[in-house]
C-alpha cells in the first residue's frame, strides 16, 4: 500500500498539523496508530479532532495518559514504532515519562517528531497560539492582502499545514532514512514559525535584490500587479489571473479583446498599474465567469475560475486526475496514486478506540 508499507507510526491525537502529518504518512502506506483520549473531544474544535478526515487510514486505541497501565501500553507501542508524533506543549511528554530521553533510551532508532507552533525553545515556547499568530510572527501574514487593507489570513493552510504538518512529515522521513542506515534516531522539532519562515525564502531573496517592497499589495505576486490578481465577473463570480510572462500576457490580452490596443497602459511601469487594473476590471465585468472560462480554458493566458470548495470537487480537470475521492460517503482531497501510492489507499476514519483489542493483541497485552 505505498512506499511506506511496513513503517510503524504512533501518533498522539491532536488538532491540525500533527494529524495532517500522520494522514500523509498513512496515505503513503504507513501503519499509523492514533492514541485517542478516552474522553470524546467536544466544543467548537470538536470537528477538527478525532472525527476529522485528517485521521483517515489510521487505527485508533483509546488510552488514559494518567493511568500507569495505559502509559505502559504507550511505551509498548513506541518500542516497536519507527516514528512517534506528538503535539503537546513543551515539557508535557517529559512529565508523563514519555519524553525523547525516556523512549529513545530503550529504542535508539526511534524518530521522535514534535509538532508545536512556537517550537521547543524560545520566549514564546510555553504560551498558547494558533496559526494566525504563528504566521503573523514570521511576516507572512503581514505580506498577505491588498494594499491599505487588513492582512488577510489564508485560512490556516499556510502555517498549520504548509509550515507545520508538511515540514514535520519531511523531517520525520529524513530522520527515518538516517535511522535505517545508522540505527540512530533523532528528535524532529517541527515548529510552525520555523516552517512558515522557510516558505517565505523566495520573497526574502526578492527583498534583498530590491525587486520587492516591504509593503503588502504593491508587488508582483501580492495583487499589486494587475496581471496577477482576481477580477469580478458580470455574475458576481471571480476569475484568477496570473499572466506574468510576456507570452502569457499576450494571450490574456487576446482573450480580453485588447490585443493591439495602443491605449492600454504600459504594464512594465508600476505607476500605470492602477490604470491598467481599471481596464481589466471593466473588461472582466462584461461577461459571466462561465463565459470567460469558455474563452480562456485551454489557453496559455493563465486564467482560471475561482471555484468554491464544493465547486472544485466537480471541476473537469480535478475529476480526471482524481484530485478528490469519496470515502465512506465523504468527498475529500487525496494524495493521488501517481504520488507513489496504491489506488484506493485512502482509508476510513476510525472511531476513537475502534482498534483497541486488535492493537493490544499485537502488543501481547
Amino acid at each position: 500500500m505505498g512506499p511506506l508499507e511496513g513503517v510503524r507510526v504512533v501518533e498522539f491525537a491532536g488538532l491540525g498539523p500533527g494529524p495532517f502529518c500522520g494522514m500523509l504518512l498513512a496515505d503513503l502506506g504507513a501503519d499509523v496508530v492514533r492514541i485517542d483520549r478516552r474522553s470524546t473531544r467536544g466544543g467548537l474544535l470538536g470537528s477538527l479532532g478525532a472525527t476529522s478526515t485528517l485521521d483517515r487510514g489510521k487505527r485508533s486505541i483509546a488510552l488514559d495518559l494518567k493511568d500507569p497501565a495505559d502509559l505502559d501500553v504507550v511505551r509498548a507501542l513506541a518500542a516497536r514504532a519507527d516514528v512517534l508524533l506528538e503535539g503537546f506543549r513543551p515539557g508535557v511528554m517529559e512529565r508523563l515519562g514519555l519524553g525523547p530521553a525516556d523512549l529513545m533510551a530503550d529504542h535508539p532508532a526511534l524518530v521522535y517528531g514534535r509538532m508545536t507552533g512556537w517550537g521547543q525553545t524560545g520566549p514564546l515556547a510555553h504560551t498558547a497560539g494558533h496559526d494566525i499568530g504563528y504566521i503573523a510572527l514570521t511576516g507572512a501574514l503581514g505580506a498577505s492582502g491588498r494594499a491599505d487593507e487588513r492582512p488577510a489570513p489564508p485560512l490556516n493552510l499556510l502555517g498549520d499545514f504548509g509550515g507545520g504538518g508538511v515540514f514535520l512529515a519531511l523531517g520525520a522521513l529524513a530522520a527515518l532514512i538516517r535511522a535505517r542506515s545508522t540505527g540512530e534516531g533523532q528528535v524532529v522539532d517541527a515548529a510552525i514559525v520555523d516552517g512558515t519562515a522557510v516558505l517565505t525564502t523566495m520573497i526574502h531573496g526578492m527583498l534583498d535584490a530590491g525587486v520587492w517592497t516591504d509593503r503588502r499589495g504593491r508587488n508582483l505576486l501580492d495583487t499589486g500587479a494587475p496581471f496577477y490578481d482576481v477580477y469580478r465577473c458580470a455574475d458576481g463570480q471571480f476569475l484568477a489571473v496570473g499572466a506574468l510572462e510576456e507570452q502569457f500576457y499576450a494571450a490574456l490580452l487576446d482573450g480580453l479583446g485588447l490585443a493591439g490596443d495602443e491605449s492600454l497602459p504600459d504594464r512594465s511601469d508600476p505607476r500605470q498599474w492602477q490604470a491598467l487594473r481599471e481596464r481589466f476590471t471593466q473588461a472582466f465585468a462584461s461577461r459571466t465567469r462561465a463565459e470567460w472560462w469558455q474563452v480562456f480554458e485551454g489557453t496559455d493566458a493563465c486564467v482560471a475560475p475561482v471555484w468554491s470548495l464544493l465547486e472544485a470537487t466537480e471541476d473537469r480537470h480535478n475529476a480526471e486526475r482524481g484530485v478528490f475521492v469519496e470515502v465512506d460517503g465523504v468527498r475529500q482531497p487525496a494524495v493521488a496514486p501517481r504520488f507513489s501510492v496504491t489506488p484506493g489507499a485512502v482509508g476510513s476514519v476510525p472511531r476513537p478506540g475502534q482498534h483497541d483489542a486488535e492493537i493490544r493483541a499485537e502488543l501481547g497485552l
